[in-house]
């Protein structure tokens, strides 16, 4: 599914109404209704419901006041708090103002200092709040009667319902610098919007309900945009078939390069991933002092041992590796590596030679280090990095501040500069192509936050390269077949105890639903 900022929001409502001449009070209705069918199924005896609805003077106060009718229809209690003065209306909230007013209904205008008591006392008494304050259009932070009112909303008891977005958050980035609406669902119309998708501005969304208000499926189809959010459909319609008659051999082979002492459970987690997202053949190469702890830790992945410096990858392994990698179809390069200076040598060489489709992760990338552009500069197969905002920070020379601050914007940059798929974990997972593609993941919860993860999440991505996907779409498909095997594992152990081994072995769980 599309997402769109705010801006691209105003300029496909621009199309729609100016280019196409649908009346924007027709598509106002429209979004009015679409609110009022999402309570109304929510709460099928809305007419004992008491609902309060705060509106701003701007078109999400229009579709504010199209609520408040359709909802007196339906025999609810409604009260409408105006933060504004009439003559401040747009003039379609204006219009939908004086449908009210010759439906006999009176608006209340709290915007003065004066009115707040009255407010704070409806909000109180409310059984369902609808915010109708700011819209998409909103930047910066609420201020004044806006704030108070805000702030207001979050201490009600009340079920709040966020028209198109919690006001306060800023839709093009999903920043809240100021109060903002704590939302227990939000309905977005057409299309989810960027702010809605990124941290912040996602934690005040609850649940979000996407619904179309009118908007030709043609001019939705053709609007432009290079951000996606990934879903089940998007994952199923790409994930490569398992054919009946087929043989090991057909699901690919792939080389990880990874494992120093004390790390070989990253090592482990990495290769057995791979298996159980449907590579065929899975061979693990790692300093020849760690070959013992690996045959007993592992039963169907294939180990290798290479030249040992320390319990590290010692610079003399680089011909061996090349002499494994002659017949694989996917190299990993990374998880609990390490970082002996020989390790890291190594990893340099091996990045910029191997003539293969190359997944590159933790001790891998830090190897790179602001080498990075210059190394994957000599690649000619296809390369997929899979930085947490740390290791990126390190990859590009960025503080992790400013990283965190512009996930969409960073990532799609420095896929850009190294020509590589980018994988920037985290919430949500942004992965980013070198044509400035960006994806958004939808699935996950803080139970990846534990060490491990992010290996799983490396083998489970070679897998699929393996089994002939793009490396664009075998990371997008990775990175939510990961966060759903979370989600799967979520009501059995929790998010707090769950680890990397219980991913990993939820993964096939997970791709079952693909079947």
């Amino acid at each position: 599914m599309k997402v769109l900022t705010g801006a691209q929001m105003a300029e496909l409502d621009r199309q729609a109404i100016e280019g196409l001449g649908i009346p924007s009070l027709v598509l106002m209705e429209n979004a009015g209704r679409a609110v009022v069918a999402e309570l109304c199924a929510r709460f099928p005896h809305i007419a004992q419901k008491k609902i309060v609805i705060v509106i701003g003077k701007g078109n999400n106060g229009g579709d504010g006041l199209v609520v408040a009718r359709h909802l007196l229809d339906c025999g609810a209690s409604v009260q409408v708090h105006a933060l504004c003065h009439p003559k401040e209306f747009s003039p379609e909230t204006r219009h939908q103002a004086e449908i009210l007013q010759k439906l006999g209904f009176a608006l209340q205008y709290s915007h003065k200092p004066k009115d707040i008591p009255k407010l704070a006392q409806a909000l109180a008494d409310a059984d369902i709040i609808v915010d109708g304050i700011f819209g998409t259009g909103f930047r910066g932070a609420a201020r004044d009667l806006a704030a108070h009112a805000i702030e207001l909303i979050n201490l009600s008891s009340a079920f709040v319902c966020a028209i198109d977005i919690p006001s306060g958050v800023e839709a093009d980035t999903g920043h809240v610098l100021g109060p903002a609406v704590c939302a227990d669902c939000t309905v977005t119309f057409e299309l989810p919007k960027l702010g809605l998708v990124l941290y912040p501005g996602r934690q005040y969304v609850g649940e979000l309900v996407i619904t179309p208000i009118g908007y030709p499926r043609v001019l939705v189809d053709q609007y432009a945009s290079k951000m996606t959010l990934v879903d089940a459909g998007w994952v199923r319609e790409r994930l490569p078939r398992r054919e009946p008659y087929s043989h090991k051999g057909d699901y690919g082979k792939v080389l990880v390069i990874a494992g120093s002492r004390g790390y070989t459970g990253a090592a482990a987690l990495c290769a057995e991933a791979a298996l159980r997202a449907g590579a065929g053949l899975v061979y693990l190469a790692v300093p020849e002092s760690l070959l013992p702890a690996m045959e007993a830790k592992l039963t169907e992945v294939i180990k290798l041992g290479v030249p040992d410096e320390d319990g590290a990858v010692a610079s003399s392994a680089l011909p061996k590796i090349f002499e494994m990698l002659d017949d694989k179809d996917v190299l990993i390069v990374g998880p609990g590596l390490g970082r002996h200076p020989q390790t890291v040598k190594t990893v340099k060489q091996l990045v910029a030679q191997a003539d293969k489709p190359l997944v590159i992760d933790a001790d891998g990338l830090n190897a790179l280090g602001t080498e990075a552009e210059k190394v994957l500069a000599k690649r000619t197969a296809p390369t997929v990095l899979t930085p947490h905002p740390g290791e990126l920070s390190r990859l590009i020379a960025t503080s992790i501040d400013e990283i965190e601050s512009d996930r969409v914007g960073i990532a799609r940059k420095t896929a850009q500069q190294l020509n590589s798929v980018v994988v920037l974990k985290g919430v949500p997972t942004v992965t980013a192509t070198p044509d400035g593609e960006v994806f958004l993941n939808s699935t996950g919860n803080s139970g990846l936050a534990s060490g491990g993860s992010g290996d799983v999440l490396t083998g489970c991505l070679g897998g699929l390269l393996a089994q002939g996907l793009d490396s664009v779409t075998a990371s997008v498909c990775a990175v939510y077949v990961h966060g759903r095997a979370a989600d799967l594992l979520k009501p059995s152990v929790g998010e707090r105890g769950m680890i990397a081994s219980d991913v990993l072995r939820a993964l096939p769980q997970a791709l079952r639903e693909f079947e």
